[in-house]
């Protein structure tokens, strides 16, 4: 399954859908797709994103990675898949637009 977010101020970002969740969750909501942020909520919510990512990173990394090829794409952060959400929430509080996701 494919997420897609978008708001009238940024270009639409797409995300697998468990990404999207792990996103959608790290913001506060429950996880429930499709959705929306009003745009009076996006700063919030912003904030909620960022401080659980940061939170992430500071984590322990998991024990016994292997440095297989397989394994590259399970090794991307969480944190730099997000990046492209993180500037999509900013633009929209920039624009006061709101945020959906389907």
């Amino acid at each position: 399954m494919l997420v897609t977010f978008e708001c009238k101020a940024y270009a639409n970002i797409t995300y697998f859908g468990d990404v999207a969740k792990q996103l959608i969750k790290m913001m506060g909501h429950s996880g429930s797709i499709p959705s929306a942020i009003l745009a009076d909520d996006v700063p919030k919510t912003l904030v909620r994103l960022q401080q659980a990512l940061a939170q992430q990173a500071t984590a322990k990394p998991a024990a016994g990675k292997s440095d297989q090829e397989d394994d590259r794409e399970a090794s991307i952060e969480i944190a730099t898949r997000a990046l492209p959400l993180v500037e999509l929430l900013n633009a929209a509080i920039k624009d006061q637009c709101d945020v959906m996701w389907r």
